[in-house]
C-alpha cells in the first residue's frame, strides 16, 4: 500500500473544518486591520532563497529541475516570495502602505517531530512602505488580536530590538564583517548566543576576538532584566554605559509599547527582552515572538520585526518593512492541547457549524419529486444531504 511522504499529514472532514475556521479567523482579523490577501505559486526560482540565506540552504529544500533544467524550489518559507510579488507586479506603485496578508503551505527537509513537519503552513502579513514605531505597533497589535481571538491561553509575547542589542556589541568592540572561514559576523554569533542564554559561549567569542570576556558584563545585566515596559529605565541606565548604543532606539521602542497598549487586548504575558535576537539577519529593529508552553521545545508559534529586504529586489525606498509568520500548525497544537485539558469540545470558536443539516430521504415516493425541494432548500442556504441509497427508514 502506497502511504503518504514523512513529514505530510492528510486533514479528514473534521480536522478540515477546524483548519478552515482558524484560517477564517485569521482573515477576518487581519481584514479588520486593512489588510488584504495575496497569493504566491508553491514552486519559485531557488535562486530566490539562496540569495537570501546562502547556498548552504539548499541540503533543507525540496529543490529539482524543470524540464528546461531551470533550478526551482518548493518555498520553505513566504516572505521572500512576497518581496518577489512586489517587484515583479510593480506594486511600488500602489498607494502606501501596502498591508498584505498570506497563506499557504511551505516544505522543509528536516527531522519530522510534534509540531515540526516537512509540509507546513504558515499565516503571515507585511506592512510595506512604511516604518516607524507606529508601524511596529499596528503589526503587533495584529499579532496579539489573532491569538486573542482564537482563545489561545497562557502565552508569552517577548519583544526586543536588534538595532540595540546590535550597537551594544558594536561598542565592545566586535565586528559586524564575516571573517574569512567564519559562517557569519562575531556580532551575529554573539547574538545568537545571547538569545540562547549561553553566557559561556559569550565568555568565548569574547576570548577569541581579543576582548575582555567581563566586558559582556552589562549584556547579561540585559538579559537578566525581566518585566514588561518598566524595564526600559533599567535598560536605559546599562545602555548609557556603553559606547555606540543609540537611545534613540530605545526611545521608538517604547512608543511602539505604548501604542501596543492602546491598540490590542492584553496579553497574557508581555516581556521586553533586549536579548531577542530572531534566526535571521535581516531584521534591523524590532522584533518580538511568542511561545506557548504545550509545545516545549518547539514552543514558539509566532514570529516577526523590522527588515531590510526590498533592496534585493530593487526597491530600497520601501525598506524598511515590517510583518511577522504565524505557524498555523503550532498553534492548533497548542489550542488542541488547552481544549484537551480543559474538557472542551471546540478547539477553534467557529469550527462546530451551529446550523446543523437536513436530510431528505425519499420514503415510498419517485426521487424525482423530492429534487426541486432538495434545490430549493441548498439554494436558501441550507446544508441539505439526499438520501442516494433508497434505504428505508427504520420502525
Amino acid at each position: 500500500m502506497v502511504q503518504r511522504p514523512r513529514g505530510t499529514r492528510d486533514f479528514t472532514p473534521k480536522v478540515m473544518s477546524r483548519r478552515l475556521a482558524f484560517e477564517h479567523l485569521l482573515e477576518e482579523r487581519a481584514r479588520r486591520h486593512g489588510f488584504s490577501r495575496i497569493q504566491t505559486p508553491v514552486f519559485e526560482s531557488l535562486d530566490l532563497f539562496t540569495a537570501k540565506s546562502g547556498p548552504g540552504i539548499v541540503s533543507q529544500l525540496y529543490a529539482f529541475e524543470d524540464k528546461s533544467e531551470r533550478p526551482l524550489t518548493l518555498r520553505p518559507e513566504l516572505t521572500a516570495p512576497v518581496m518577489r510579488m512586489i517587484a515583479e507586479e510593480g506594486m511600488q506603485m500602489l498607494p502606501r502602505p501596502l498591508r498584505l496578508s498570506y497563506y499557504g503551505q511551505c516544505y522543509r527537509y528536516e527531522e519530522s517531530k510534534k509540531g515540526r513537519y516537512r509540509e507546513f503552513f504558515q499565516y503571515g502579513v507585511e506592512l510595506i512602505g512604511e516604518s516607524g514605531p507606529l508601524a511596529e505597533a499596528e503589526v503587533i497589535a495584529l499579532a496579539i488580536d489573532m491569538l486573542d481571538a482564537c482563545g489561545l491561553q497562557n502565552w508569552e509575547i517577548r519583544i526586543g530590538h536588534v538595532g540595540i542589542l546590535k550597537g551594544a556589541l558594536t561598542g565592545l568592540g566586535l565586528s559586524g564583517e564575516t571573517p574569512e572561514g567564519a559562517s557569519e559576523p562575531p556580532v551575529a554569533s554573539a547574538m545568537r548566543l545571547l538569545d540562547k542564554g549561553d553566557d559561556a559561549g559569550l565568555a568565548e567569542l569574547f576570548s577569541s576576538n581579543g576582548i575582555a570576556p567581563e566586558n559582556a558584563a552589562p549584556l547579561r545585566a540585559l538579559s537578566q532584566l525581566e518585566g514588561g515596559r518598566e524595564t526600559l529605565g533599567p535598560a536605559r541606565e546599562i545602555l548609557s554605559s556603553l559606547a555606540g548604543v543609540s537611545l534613540e532606539a530605545l526611545d521608538d521602542l517604547q512608543t511602539t509599547l505604548d501604542a501596543v497598549a492602546a491598540l490590542a487586548p492584553t496579553p497574557p504575558s508581555l516581556a521586553v527582552d533586549l536579548t531577542v535576537a530572531r534566526g535571521l539577519d535581516y531584521y534591523t529593529g524590532m522584533v518580538f515572538e511568542v511561545k506557548v508552553p504545550e509545545l516545549g521545545g518547539e514552543g514558539q508559534v509566532l514570529g516577526g520585526g523590522s527588515y531590510k529586504l526590498l533592496h534585493m529586489f530593487g526597491l530600497p525606498d520601501l525598506d524598511p518593512c515590517c510583518g511577522f509568520g504565524l505557524g498555523f500548525d503550532r498553534v492548533l497544537l497548542a489550542l488542541e492541547a488547552q481544549a484537551e485539558a480543559s474538557g472542551r469540545e471546540e478547539v477553534v470558536p467557529g469550527e462546530v457549524d451551529p446550523s446543523g443539516r437536513v436530510a431528505v430521504i425519499p420514503f415510498g415516493i419517485d426521487v424525482s419529486h423530492v429534487l426541486p425541494i432538495v434545490a430549493g432548500l441548498r439554494a436558501g442556504g441550507e446544508r441539505v444531504e439526499l438520501e442516494l441509497r433508497g434505504r428505508k427508514i427504520p420502525k
